[in-house]
């Protein structure tokens, strides 16, 4: 028997409308089978919640972090609107399949993980670099399977997100690797954000109801997002050697 993940520290939730349910691992919301006829739905409200997550990630970054580049510091700004965008799409999209924001429990675990890693290229190196590249992953899969499906509709939002996620995860990458290059002790920062991070992934995605949401790596796309090579085979090589994709527990 797989020993239970240490709960690790996270910090306190976002505020939401008292009819939304949130609860503290995947394994406790409800996870319909992909064949399901509310599938979708489930998916949008969920999707809809992590997309405002981000958006209050990336605002609470401005706020925390006034003293960083201007560069920087624009890039966050355009993310919280690209961020807002993607929720009113995934809004309209579920009020047009019948559902209700809050018609099934959220997660608010990017939120309270976040909060805990005090610096910004920690905090970069975990949603942008590693959840919004694994998100990427999932739009670009989910894109592909919607048009095959005849959901253009569905298809066109998810190839927009994907279009902005690149641009997120490039920022990243290029301010992360700057920083490094002019200060060396960001990679223990970075090292400390990603170790947190895996703990939370973890934690969070123990116990089942996970099957069937890992998506393969969009490996173009990644090189697109700043990624050099070696990094994406790395990547693409680990997801295939366990015969699955990249995690989609997060589409950010």
């Amino acid at each position: 028997m797989t020993p239970e993940p240490m709960t690790p520290v996270f910090g306190p939730g976002p505020a939401r409308e008292p009819h939304v349910v949130v609860r503290e691992r995947w394994a406790e919301c409800i996870n319909l089978a992909r064949d399901h006829p509310g599938k979708l739905t489930e998916f949008l409200n969920r999707q809809l919640n992590e997309e405002v997550n981000v958006l209050e990630n990336a605002a609470r970054n401005l706020v925390d972090f006034p003293e960083a580049d201007w560069e920087i510091r624009l890039w966050m700004a355009r993310q919280c609107a690209d961020e807002a965008r993607h929720a009113l799409a995934y809004e309209r999209l579920l009020r047009a399949r019948g559902g209700a924001y809050g018609s099934f429990p959220v997660l608010n675990f990017q939120f309270r993980l976040l909060g805990t890693i005090p610096s910004l290229v920690g905090r970069l190196a975990v949603q942008n670099r590693t959840f919004e590249a694994d998100g990427l992953d999932a739009a670009e899969f989910s894109a592909a399977e919607a048009r095959e499906a005849g959901d253009h509709d569905l298809a066109a939002v998810f190839e927009a997100q994907a279009a902005d996620e690149v641009l997120h995860v490039r920022f990243a990458n290029d301010w992360i690797k700057k920083t490094v290059a002019g200060t060396p002790r960001a990679v223990l920062e970075i090292a400390s954000a990603l170790t947190k991070g895996s703990r939370a992934f973890e934690w969070v995605f123990a116990n089942g109801g996970t099957e069937g949401i890992r998506y393969p790596v969009a490996e173009q796309a990644r090189l697109a997002a700043g990624f050099d090579a070696a990094e994406v085979k790395v990547s693409a090589d680990l997801a295939r050697s366990r015969g699955q994709g990249a995690s989609a527990g997060v589409r950010t």
